[in-house]
């Protein structure tokens, strides 16, 4: 991983345009080649940011990184202050809880709580930036990612939100649709949820253990 902290300014240029004027920022290049735009608040969201596969052309004061269809990350840098770089290794991954990863365990073996006539293709299908806990195909054979959660929160709808922006470029997948499913979901994580077309569903532990009874209901 490379970090630098410069005093640049950072422009978007592809289905939206954007613009950061002149500031200080941390400047994150990873392994897979994503570029992303930290400031000093926020949280852990970058304020732009460049998803793999992209490729960057380092320019003297200037980066330009670019994906495949087109768009590009373009940063004017005026100063550096700190360039440094680092071996991180291979990350284990997230370790679950061990409610959330029987759950994943259970929807697994038991797809069709989604819908009938759905199937599983893969647990823990893989992208650039983890993986989604289920990829699964509903009745009319469309592909659907699924992220299991115990408690539904608005971290969880935007994980959800850059797995399916990954997977939607693929063109052997898309459209890949998203369900969050959690056992409690938040009013707020639910509407961010719907305002992206990402279908929610509450979950009931005890009654998904009894899955093998013919009186299962999922609500």
């Amino acid at each position: 991983m490379r970090l630098v902290v410069a005093r640049c300014s950072v422009d978007y240029i592809g289905r939206l345009t954007a613009h950061l004027p002149l500031a200080t920022r941390l400047l994150m290049v990873k392994a897979d080649n994503s570029v992303l735009v930290h400031s000093d608040g926020g949280s852990y969201k970058p304020l732009n940011w460049m998803s793999p596969p992209c490729w960057m052309v380092e320019e003297p004061g200037r980066w330009v990184v670019e994906n495949k269809a087109g768009e590009q990350l373009l940063i004017t840098i005026h100063e550096v202050l700190h360039d440094s770089r680092h071996e991180l290794g291979i990350d284990p991954g997230l370790v679950k809880d061990g409610v959330e990863a029987h759950l994943q365990a259970l929807l697994a073996e038991h797809v069709a709580t989604f819908g009938e006539g759905w199937s599983l293709v893969r647990r823990e299908y893989p992208t650039p930036i983890g993986p989604v806990d289920l990829m699964c195909r509903d009745a009319a054979g469309g592909c659907v990612a699924v992220e299991i959660k115990r408690r539904g929160e608005i971290d969880g709808v935007e994980q959800l939100t850059r797995y399916l922006e990954l997977l939607n470029r693929d063109p052997l997948l898309a459209p890949v649709s998203g369900i969050f499913a959690a056992q409690q979901i938040k009013p707020q994580a639910r509407t961010l949820a719907q305002d992206r077309g990402i279908r929610c569903v509450v979950l009931d532990y005890d009654l998904l253990r009894g899955l093998d009874s013919a009186d299962f209901r999922l609500f």
